[in-house]
């Protein structure tokens, strides 16, 4: 299901376009994919938003630029770990969330690539919001994200601190379902020592699901068959 959204979003890829590479599971098929075609002479250059990424990327030849001197992204393909009915996001489970916001705002058209287990009626059903904090004073931004009404962890992996790309700490919140999204992004944002949070509010244009009815689009309100696109 997750190869066939990543094919699907590869339609929308042109010659000399600047690409937003997400990060995960899901985005790592359109990666290879991606590499596929530029070996037969597509011509692209690709801004990766974590290391893992850019290193899939490099591998494949893919070009790789930086988004200083690259800010006005033609297209962004990135995955989810859940997508609600008006293609707000949460997304941060691989970590990559405050670059992946990054690319997003300076794309022109995002392109979210998720399996049909993504597909919430309200965000927070399944997932946390991941939030990445400075290592600075951490247990207070902590502290303060409790008193918001979730419960807080801190990230670790095999027993050890998770640590980011950029160097920070993430803290995963539990809030529950979470009824406005756009408002509790703005409340995490506002605490100091929060570098930025995995809400992503109105970033979105098309989310394309894999499922076991075939490739289908999520609109803000229905799923809209593959022959419908």
């Amino acid at each position: 299901m997750k190869k066939l959204a990543a094919e699907k979003a590869l339609e929308y890829v042109e010659d000399g376009m600047i690409l937003g590479l997400g990060t995960g599971s899901t985005v790592k098929f359109a990666v290879e994919k991606l590499g596929e075609l530029v070996k037969k002479g597509l011509s692209i250059k690709g801004i990766p938003t974590s290391i893992r990424t850019k290193k899939l990327a490099e591998s494949l030849n893919i070009p790789i630029v930086d988004i200083n001197e690259y800010s006005n992204i033609d297209l962004t393909i990135d995955g989810a770990d859940e997508v609600d009915s008006f293609l707000n996001l949460i997304k941060g489970g691989g970590g990559a969330l405050t670059r992946e916001k990054i690319v997003a705002f300076h794309s022109e058209k995002v392109i979210i690539i998720i399996d049909e287990s993504k597909v919430v009626k309200c965000l927070g059903m399944n997932f946390p919001i991941p939030v990445e904090n400075t290592k600075y004073g951490w247990q207070a931004t902590k502290k303060a994200l409790e008193e918001l009404g979730c419960t807080a962890e801190l990230r670790t992996i095999v027993g050890e601190t998770y640590i980011t790309d950029n160097q920070n700490y993430i803290v995963d919140c539990d809030f529950g379902r979470i009824d406005e999204p756009d408002q509790l992004e703005q409340d995490i944002n506002a605490i100091p020592g929060v570098l930025e949070n995995g809400l992503f509010i109105d970033l979105v244009d098309d989310v394309i699901v894999g499922s076991n009815q075939g490739v289908m689009s999520l609109e803000k309100t229905r799923l809209i068959p593959d022959n419908k696109i």
